[in-house]
């Protein structure tokens, strides 16, 4: 028997599919240049370094000019899919762009559009964890400013941060787990802001991996000089 074919698949996942309203520029932030490529070129570089990973699925809007001028658009382990109006429609319509090749046993790695300092030393190291947990791991960073919580009509209070983390990208699932809670959330009309609270709310479970500082996400343009930065240096 050829063992080959036992072994899960990986697959890549790049929801990207906004088009920046609250960035403040007319070029949606994915395809903001830094350093002589998109915030989207650089967010897939580590995923396509990745020789594990067979193929990385784009989901682009309808209305996308951008991407074709892309040097994305003539890799040839780079597939597109028709984007959603959230994120998570957005990734449902990549996993059934896989869906006749993809089996449930197999691996998805999720990845923001616009993390562009991910390194390959953080994917490798979300790979390991994934696979020895069983179920999934996203990577995290320990939350360590003080946080503060005002409920309505309430005194601030100070929460606890010694068990809080920030949750990063990317997010590796099996490909039938995660298709399955998403499709789950979609049904109930059950808005969620990452897959791990999909997966959450199915009754699955994932490890939690530490991940580089480096590896943020572009949210405002300020943010642009600080990934600019760091994209220098690693």
């Amino acid at each position: 028997m050829d063992q080959s074919k036992t072994q899960p698949a990986y697959w890549g996942v790049l929801p990207a599919a906004g088009v920046g309203k609250r960035f403040g520029t007319e070029r949606p932030k994915q395809y903001q240049t830094l350093l002589g490529r998109t915030l989207l070129e650089h967010s897939a570089h580590a995923l396509l370094q990745c020789s594990e990973i067979s193929e990385l699925v784009i989901a682009l809007s309808e209305t996308d000019r951008y991407f074709a001028q892309t040097s994305l658009a003539d890799t040839a382990k780079v597939n597109i899919a028709p984007g959603g109006e959230e994120r998570s429609d957005s990734v449902l319509s990549a996993l059934a762009c896989i869906q006749s090749s993809a089996q449930p046993s197999d691996w998805v790695l999720v990845h923001d559009a616009v993390r562009p300092c991910l390194q390959l030393s953080d994917v490798q190291k979300l790979m390991r964890a994934a696979e020895n947990h069983g179920q999934g791991a996203i990577l995290v960073l320990p939350v360590i400013d003080t946080i503060k919580q005002q409920k309505p009509h309430q005194k601030v209070t100070t929460v606890d941060r010694t068990c809080l983390w920030r949750a990063l990208t990317p997010q590796m699932f099996r490909y039938g787990m995660l298709m399955e809670a998403l499709v789950s959330c979609q049904s109930r009309n059950l808005r969620v802001t990452d897959e791990a609270q999909a997966v959450e709310l199915l009754g699955g479970d994932y490890c939690l991996v530490e991940g580089a500082a480096e590896n943020i996400k572009v949210t405002q343009y300020v943010d642009l000089s600080l990934a600019e930065y760091y994209l220098q240096r690693i």
